[in-house]
């Protein structure tokens, strides 16, 4: 797979959004070791920026023997913008509403998620698996598909630690971020098995070979 100037581009953008993100999360867990001065705003962010280019560049010189691990890399990357995009309006959500447990938490979960699914389909067809067709309606139901059995997995993982999980010191707002970043990893595994072996299977024996 060979890399362009586009792809440290992409994975710079997501550097930046993974920093802005990061934010509305940092806000609500309350975070005394980290001040959210404008300097440490702009340090963060660009910060998260090179590491995703100097990442993705590392990767590509790996990928040279082992093709593969360049397209992993750039599902981490999208897997990582996609698990702010559900932490940050998941906490956004908390933060405007004040509710962090219960059937609120569930709905703003499940808001999260959506957001954050439909964001890893555009970029995991056309970035990660490079799949440049129009979408057809049999793959979107594919997509479709692995997408609701991670969803299940995910709002069942997350709901299951902010119901049943008791840990001394940890605020419902603390214990709802440890049960969405379960469910992410779970989803996570799913998702790259579903979309790379199922949705994407095409493209990605082309792009591999």
């Amino acid at each position: 797979m060979e890399m362009k100037k586009k792809d440290f581009l992409l994975v710079s953008l997501i550097g930046v959004l993974f920093g802005l993100l990061l934010l509305p999360v940092i806000k609500n867990l309350h975070a005394r070791i980290f001040s959210l001065t404008f300097i440490n705003v702009i340090l963060m962010v660009f910060g998260f920026a090179v590491f995703a280019v100097i990442a993705l560049w590392i990767a590509s010189l790996v990928a040279k023997r082992v093709p593969v691990v360049l397209q992993f890399v750039k599902f981490a990357a999208v897997g990582a913008l996609n698990t702010l995009i559900d932490l940050g309006i998941l906490n956004l959500m908390i933060y405007i509403f004040n509710h962090a447990s219960g059937i609120w938490f569930s709905i703003f979960k499940g808001t999260s998620f959506i957001i954050a699914n439909i964001n890893a389909y555009f970029w995991n067809k056309y970035w990660t698996f490079g799949n440049d067709k129009e979408a057809s309606i049999k793959e979107f139901s594919q997509f479709l598909t692995v997408s609701v059995i991670g969803f299940v997995l995910n709002i069942g993982t997350a709901a299951l630690i902010v119901s049943k999980a008791r840990f001394t010191g940890v605020s419902a707002g603390q214990l709802a971020n440890i049960g969405a970043l379960a469910a992410v990893a779970v989803s996570l595994v799913w998702n790259f098995i579903g979309y790379k072996f199922i949705v994407f299977k095409k493209s990605n024996e082309i792009k591999t070979k």
